[in-house]
C-alpha cells in the first residue's frame, strides 16, 4: 500500500476532540469510528470499530462491524489507525467490494 491508500494519525482529530464526541471517517470503502467508552474494569477506553459502507454506523448491520479498545490516550490513537491499517490491507477485497452491496441491506 502506497502513503495515500493508509489512514494517518494525523487523519485523526484530537485527544481533547475525542474527549467529547466520536470521530468518524472512511478510507478505500472502510468505513471507520472512534469513540471514548467505558471498559469493563471501569476505564475509559478508546473503541475503534470499522465496517464496509456503504452506510453509516447506525444503518449497518452489527454483524458487519469488527471493534477492538485500546487505551484512551495518544498511544491508544495510534494502535488503533495501526490496526485500522492491518484491517484495510487484510481484508482489502472486502472493502473494494463494500459498495457492490447497496441493494442487500434492508
Amino acid at each position: 500500500m502506497g502513503l495515500k491508500e493508509l489512514i494517518l494519525r494525523e487523519d485523526i482529530l484530537s485527544m481533547e476532540y475525542l474527549k467529547k464526541t466520536e470521530f468518524t471517517g472512511c478510507c478505500q470503502g472502510m468505513r471507520y469510528r472512534l469513540e471514548g467508552v467505558n471498559g469493563e474494569d471501569g476505564e475509559k477506553k478508546l473503541r475503534c470499530t470499522v465496517w464496509p459502507e456503504p452506510f453509516n454506523f447506525f444503518m449497518t448491520p452489527q454483524e458487519e462491524k469488527e471493534c477492538v479498545e485500546c487505551a484512551f490516550e495518544e498511544e491508544g490513537v495510534v494502535e488503533a489507525v495501526a490496526w485500522m491499517n492491518k484491517k484495510l490491507s487484510e481484508e482489502k477485497d472486502r472493502w473494494e467490494h463494500a459498495g457492490d452491496h447497496w441493494d442487500g441491506y434492508q
